[in-house]
């Protein structure tokens, strides 16, 4: 492929057409067409042609980029992977641009000193339908927490669990002082209601905050604190109960039709499948867009790519700059990663702060869970920290002044790495449209967790929503 402002032409002198410099001999007009020829050759649009005889012509003209592929993605993060996969897989050619050093965006992995830490503090879902789709199940070797939650109520540890799952923890859920007897009824009938509804009739449902759901269903404060508000405050990253209730009541489907896991090798072994069955030279990593014009894509260093189509799907704040559209705001979090070897904790279960008793909600025992994370004879424990707490200047002190009420042994464990996420998810405040437009006009489309559900889910799904629009408009359909 020539490079761009260069003829292609070949450049021994048999291969190169027969080109007379324009001189004084020769009239305007035959300068100017002969230089109009020539320069359209070059794809570049003759402007300002002076066509005085008595004046030298010196031709302005721009040369436009080269398009020489269908699509080009901003974003290698699971949405990006999503919809890079399935272009490819309908025939279209794809270059696939990621700013970092690595696909998956949120979704990765690192080894530090022998431990596995994912990129935050993450959990599978394994009812995600998405999952089936991209995935081998079995293959992920998934590592499954135990169902229900061990709750700190302030002085203690107290058990919840899942009887329609587990029924051998049904004395002890019973016997937990963590709410009345009425409000463990009222959870068996909010399991029993999101089992019951699909995904698409519970995102019908009226719309509110998912603290007004809470309270509308009766569940006492009492049971709202300890161990409603710990929970989604993790999943959700809301402290607050503010997110959308419809996806609240999916995600509380989710967790009652399904199971809570890590893949063996990290989470972020889900983008490295997904990058793997693109074809070789597809992702560019190390490639960061500063700014779009139409279809075309300026890097930081200069270079504009151009292609038939451009789809965004980087993080909301992101796509919202480059596509001068709303941002759809952020949900902060963090996550801190201890070598607990010296005084572990022994836990399968999701530990929940039902105290409230420090800026930490989760913290949970994840060499317990998945002993690939840790080296042998190693503990990893992991604190999740959402919402505004996320982002304190004194983030790590006050969670190691909280973990010692929980374990005073904490004190020995050392930190391997804190991670400050800013985005964590976008905010998804009711009313919630599951389904937001991927079509941004003029060949440019958006996909990313803000286009649908803030998950795994909404990313893989709204990726697979984005080709399959680009491929309706190339091929002249309609898709929405």
């Amino acid at each position: 492929m020539p490079a761009l402002g260069t003829p292609a032409w070949g450049s021994s002198p048999e291969e190169r057409p027969s080109i007379r410099r324009p001189d004084e001999s020769r009239s305007a007009i035959e300068i100017a067409f002969s230089v109009g020829v020539h320069l359209r050759m070059l794809r570049g649009s003759v402007t300002n042609v002076p066509l005085a005889p008595h004046r030298r012509f010196v031709p302005t003209f721009t040369i436009l980029p080269e398009v020489s592929d269908d699509v080009v993605i901003v974003g290698a993060g699971m949405a990006g992977l999503a919809c890079a996969r399935s272009l490819t897989a309908a025939g279209l050619s794809v270059r696939l641009l990621e700013a970092s050093d690595g696909v998956g965006g949120r979704v990765r992995s690192d080894m530090v000193d022998g431990f596995r830490l994912d990129r935050g503090f993450q959990i599978l879902l394994t009812a995600y339908p998405e999952l089936s789709r991209w995935f081998d199940m079995n293959a992920l070797q998934l590592r499954r927490f135990q169902a229900g939650a061990t709750i700190w109520t302030g002085s203690t540890f107290t058990t919840i669990g899942d009887p329609l799952r587990s029924p051998k923890d049904f004395p002890s859920t019973l016997r937990s002082p963590v709410g009345s007897i009425a409000d463990k009824l009222r959870l068996l009938r909010l399991i029993a209601s999101v089992r019951r509804g699909s995904v698409p009739e519970i995102l019908r449902r009226p719309d509110m905050s998912t603290r007004a759901k809470i309270e509308k269903l009766g569940f006492s404060e009492r049971f709202v604190n300890q161990f409603l508000q710990p929970l989604f405050s993790g999943i959700q990253l809301d402290p607050e109960l503010e997110v959308s209730s419809r996806r609240f009541e999916v995600i509380f489907r989710m967790l009652a039709i399904g199971e809570s896991a890590v893949p063996a090798v990290g989470m972020g072994s889900l983008s490295d499948i997904l990058a793997a069955g693109l074809p070789r030279g597809v992702v560019e990593c190390n490639r960061t867009v500063a700014e779009m014009d139409g279809t075309t894509v300026r890097l930081v260093d200069g270079e504009r790519i151009s292609a038939r189509s451009v789809v965004v799907a980087t993080q909301g704040p992101s796509a919202a700059h480059l596509l001068k559209m709303p941002d759809p705001g952020s949900r902060p979090v963090a996550a801190i990663w201890f070598d607990a070897t010296l005084d572990p904790l022994r836990n399968k279960k999701i530990l929940l702060d039902g105290a409230q008793s420090g800026p930490m909600k989760n913290l949970a025992i994840l060499s317990d869970v998945a002993p690939e994370y840790a080296p042998v004879g190693r503990s990893l424990c992991v604190a999740a920290i959402p919402g505004a707490a996320a982002l304190m200047p004194d983030l790590e002190s006050s969670v190691r002044t909280q973990l010692e009420q929980w374990h005073p042994g904490s004190t020995k464990w050392e930190t391997l790495r804190v991670d400050v996420i800013p985005h964590g998810q976008p905010l998804q405040l009711p009313p919630l449209d599951p389904r937001r437009t991927v079509r941004v006009g003029d060949g440019r489309y958006v996909c990313g967790d803000h286009r649908d559900t803030a998950s795994l889910q909404g990313a893989l799904f709204s990726g697979r929503r984005a080709a399959a629009a680009v491929l309706a408009d190339l091929r002249g359909s309609s898709v929405n």
